[in-house]
């Protein structure tokens, strides 16, 4: 145990996604030794994030306007929205360039364990979005677990009277695995062949 703000820069760090203890003692004692203008760019780049970067009002993918850059392309096909988890997951599938339709982003995935239901994902958002009848495929692109599947299963029986092309990622994507962990091969090949979700 270190004191004062040493401790609580470690403690602080220890709170993000993936940092143990360890990882953070090492990332502040590298903070303490770094330039004060690098640690002055971080701070600054962070709190600059906080400020300028929303959800798009669309998709709800992260953006620095009211629409992210992909809902404002008219080049993107509005007829094919894909469905994923987090906006990670739009960057690994737009690195693939494998799709050229539009997103939407759900913030996460169903799952009971966690307390989190399809009312706290932007389920609402997706069907308001399929109701002028514009869109006439949905690829779900949940992650390939446990609650990327039971979200995948909810969304195609919700969306099934609506008489879309509902379609999953095929396999090549590990079980158990995460999107934005899969290489671009691997993920392409999953675009390429996906198949109907029957339910």
């Amino acid at each position: 145990m270190y004191e004062g703000v040493v401790q609580n820069l470690i403690d602080e760090l220890g709170l993000l996604p993936g940092v143990g203890p360890k990882s953070a003692q090492r990332i502040a004692f590298h903070v303490l030794a770094a330039d004060p203008a690098d640690v002055k760019r971080l701070a600054h780049a962070l709190l600059e994030v906080k400020e300028k970067v929303r959800f798009c009002r669309v998709c709800g993918n992260v953006a620095e306007e009211e629409e992210c850059r992909i809902c404002r392309d008219p080049r993107r096909d509005p007829h094919v929205i894909c469905v994923v988890e987090e906006s990670k997951d739009v960057v690994a599938i737009e690195r693939t360039r494998e799709f050229r339709g539009r997103y939407h982003v759900l913030g996460g995935a169903i799952s009971p364990i966690d307390g989190i239901g399809p009312d706290d994902l932007k389920i609402r958002e997706l069907m308001a979005r399929l109701a002028d009848g514009q869109v006439t495929e949905l690829i779900i692109a949940t992650d390939p677990n446990l609650e990327g599947e039971a979200t995948a299963t909810y969304l195609a029986r919700l969306v099934k009277p609506l008489g879309l092309k509902v379609t999953r990622l095929a396999s090549g994507l590990p079980v158990g695995g995460d999107l934005e962990y899969a290489d671009e091969v691997t993920l392409g090949r999953a675009f390429e062949g996906r198949r109907l979700l029957d339910v």
